[in-house]
């Protein structure tokens, strides 16, 4: 009898200890949500370290697929400088397990048994990261903001809001007309593809917020992708685990707003490069007021361009905003040396004769070397040297105003019908003179001769002023440089716009 009793109380101790160990499901529905799924999650029942399992027809050991929903109500505007942007956003993860399916043990309850985040640490999880982010976090204030949700038939969807940085590698050789495509990639840190598999859901994968708005990019379009990476020594963003890890993806389309950089770069740029022009109606020896306005326009236009640029990341390419103030650059630069050049030319001291009243021959005369007034110079020294020291000055320097003369002598002009007799006489005559004014009659002959040829090779010639030639290149520039601007602009726009 004693052995009896002993085996009753032996049994009954291991049935006690048992229902300790394992808590029964017998009559679920009674059960509190808490008292449901603390019997769900006992340790003898499940493990929150290994993730679910299931099993083909065939008996083989399938992945967990696990379906991704991103939904975006906040972004923040790219940072250039950084090549990064900003994102609030809902991240939602669905999977089922096995394990915590609820429907048989208590059919009653319908609801899904909701929790926080003290229900998601007792759950086995997937571990989701981004993969080109620069920092990210669960937002919340004295909770963070996650919701987990178990369904009766064992689905489980866990929602979390994160705030995340991420990189955004711009191309910005169109700035600021450029188009950006920022994407964002979701990878499995832990388990390989032959574990668990990522997926978008089915319907509208990626929402964004009705009222989402950007201030200077607009929002085209986002696609999303699914893809697999392959993890190996050169990649260790899977930590030391090499093999095919699940990825998901999805790019955003941005286009830039151009209307503040129109209003606060390009057309100021305008209009100080049309300043630069104002120079052209002021006369060239103002060399005070041109100066100051070629100077203070240039500096103007560096200080705009340099704000432009802090904003910018120091690249290698050249980009379009840089080759528009360049271009804006050269034109007030051309200014500058318009400004140097007609003053040179104002300055001088003897006039300039054209052949004709064109801008070649004009250039011509004003650019290439005075060879008619060098033979002149050199004629008139050699006429001074033969005919005294009077025409050299006490420095030594020729004397550019040196007239032969001869006093008292008889100059006579041979005329065509007078007969050859005549003209020997005349000759003849020349030649008993004195030495000395035979050769001032000789030379005398020579320049008269000279001269006529001058000035038969003159006829229809002009004679111009220094300050005639600076006030026509004035006024030519006057044209040339806001028709050169305007050729320009049709250039750099055509290729903003179409290229």
């Amino acid at each position: 009898m004693k052995k009896i009793i002993s085996l009753v109380a032996l049994l009954f101790c291991c049935v006690y200890c048992a229902e300790i160990e394992c808590p029964s499901l017998v009559d679920a529905d009674s059960l509190s949500q808490t008292q449901l799924l603390e019997r769900l999650t006992h340790g003898c029942r499940y493990d929150r370290l290994e993730r679910p399992i299931t099993y083909s027809e065939s008996g083989n050991r399938l992945p967990v697929d696990v379906y991704v929903r991103w939904y975006v109500y906040f972004m923040q505007n790219l940072e250039a400088h950084d090549l990064q942007f900003k994102i609030h956003a809902l991240l939602q993860l669905r999977f089922l397990d096995p394990r915590l399916t609820f429907r048989k043990v208590a059919p009653k309850r319908k609801q899904p048994i909701l929790g926080e985040k003290p229900l998601r640490d007792n759950l086995w999880v997937p571990h989701i990261f981004l993969a080109n982010e620069r920092d990210s976090n669960i937002m919340g204030t004295n909770e963070k903001d996650i919701l987990t949700s178990i369904s009766p038939d064992g689905t489980v969807i866990i929602s979390s809001r994160i705030k995340a940085t991420l990189y955004c590698w711009m191309n910005l050789q169109k700035f600021p007309f450029d188009e950006q495509h920022c994407s964002t990639y979701l990878e499995s840190w832990m388990y390989n593809t032959s574990e668990l598999i990522l997926h978008w859901e089915q319907k509208r994968p990626i929402t964004f917020d009705p009222d989402l708005h950007l201030t200077e990019y607009i929002l085209q379009q986002a696609w999303s992708n699914e893809t697999v990476i392959n993890a190996d020594l050169n990649d260790l963003r899977h930590g030391a685990f090499a093999g095919n890890y699940s990825s998901l993806g999805f790019t955003v389309h941005f286009t830039r707003e151009v209307g503040f950089y129109i209003m606060d770069y390009f057309l100021p740029s305008m209009l100080i490069v049309g300043i630069s022009w104002v120079s052209f109606w002021l006369q060239a020896d103002q060399a005070p007021p041109r100066i100051m306005l070629g100077t203070s326009t240039m500096l103007t236009f560096i200080t705009l361009a340099s704000a432009q640029g802090k904003t910018l990341p120091k690249v290698s390419y050249i980009k379009v905003s840089e080759v528009w103030f360049l271009g804006c650059t050269l034109f007030i630069f051309g200014s500058l040396l318009e400004f140097a050049f007609v003053n040179t030319i104002w300055r001088r001291k003897q006039n300039v004769d054209v052949k004709s009243m064109s801008s070649r021959h004009i250039l011509k005369s004003t650019l290439s070397p005075r060879l008619s007034r060098r033979k002149a110079r050199s004629r008139s020294f050699s006429s001074g040297t033969l005919g005294g020291t009077d025409s050299i000055s006490l420095t030594g320097a020729p004397k550019f105003n040196n007239y032969l003369t001869v006093h008292n002598f008889p100059i006579t002009t041979i005329n065509e019908n007078d007969t050859e007799s005549d003209n020997v006489s005349k000759v003849t005559s020349f030649t008993t003179a004195p030495n000395s004014q035979k050769m001032d009659v000789a030379l005398l002959e020579d320049g008269n001769s000279s001269n006529c040829n001058n000035e038969e090779n003159k006829i229809g010639w002009t004679t111009l002023t220094p300050q005639q030639i600076s006030q026509w290149i004035d006024a030519k520039a006057r044209v040339l440089f806001p028709m050169s601007f305007l050729v320009f602009n049709v250039f750099f726009w055509t290729f903003v716009y179409i290229f």
